[in-house]
Parts: C-alpha cells; sequence; structure tokens
C-alpha cells in the first residue's frame, strides 16, 4: 500500500480540506468542515474513519489484525485501519468513501449539493 496514493485519492475528492490540527503527525481530512478521515503518520502508520456500527462491527470481526474500533475516538460510529500492507488500497477507498458519505448526508442540503464526486 503506497501512502502518498492514498493521500492523493483523499486529496482529489470534491471538497477536501486537509489540516494538521493535532501536530505534525496526524493529517485531518474534512468535507463541508467536518472531519472524515484521520491519517496516522507515525509508526505504525493507520487511519480512522467513520463508518456505520453494524459494518464496522463485521470489519473488525473479519479482520481482527488490521481493524480495531476508533483509535482515540467513539468506538461505536468509528474504525482505525492498520497500514501495514496488509489490507488493499481498493478496500481502503471503499472505506474512505464510505465515511465521506455519512459525513455529506449530514450536511445542509445547500452544502452537500456541491460537495459529491
Amino acid at each position: 500500500m503506497n501512502i502518498e496514493q492514498l493521500h492523493e485519492f483523499v486529496l482529489s475528492l470534491k471538497g477536501t480540506e486537509e489540516s494538521m490540527p493535532f501536530g505534525d503527525d496526524v493529517i485531518v481530512f474534512k468535507v463541508g468542515g467536518k472531519m472524515f478521515m484521520l491519517m496516522g503518520l507515525l509508526q505504525p502508520l493507520r487511519l480512522t474513519v467513520k463508518c456505520d456500527p453494524v459494518i464496522g462491527a463485521q470489519l473488525i470481526e473479519e479482520y481482527p489484525d488490521d481493524i480495531q474500533p476508533g483509535y482515540h475516538m467513539d468506538k461505536k460510529h468509528r474504525i482505525t485501519i492498520s497500514l501495514d500492507g496488509n489490507i488493499s488500497l481498493d478496500f481502503l477507498k471503499e472505506r474512505i468513501l464510505h465515511s465521506r458519505t455519512l459525513i455529506i448526508d449530514k450536511l445542509p442540503k445547500k452544502v452537500k449539493d456541491g460537495l459529491w464526486v
């Protein structure tokens, strides 16, 4: 898994904003002013995304070594995925898009209308 490819993919999503409010080791990605992903830059590399609770529980059970409840986040609505190479880039993109969709769905209509890819 190439972290640069993942970073480029996230930034290519319409309306994505990037910041580092927690220091130089965590990138926060927002859409419509709301966080949809955090990417840790220290070892072990990992990212945290919003996830439907039912899907999140299934993923944690299916990938116990690679997916955990949200690290320092809401454990019910966020999952943390290890970027050590066991999870494919396509799978990560699916999880990121799912997270982004969950965030956009909660935004006011006039904000979200301009955000779809």
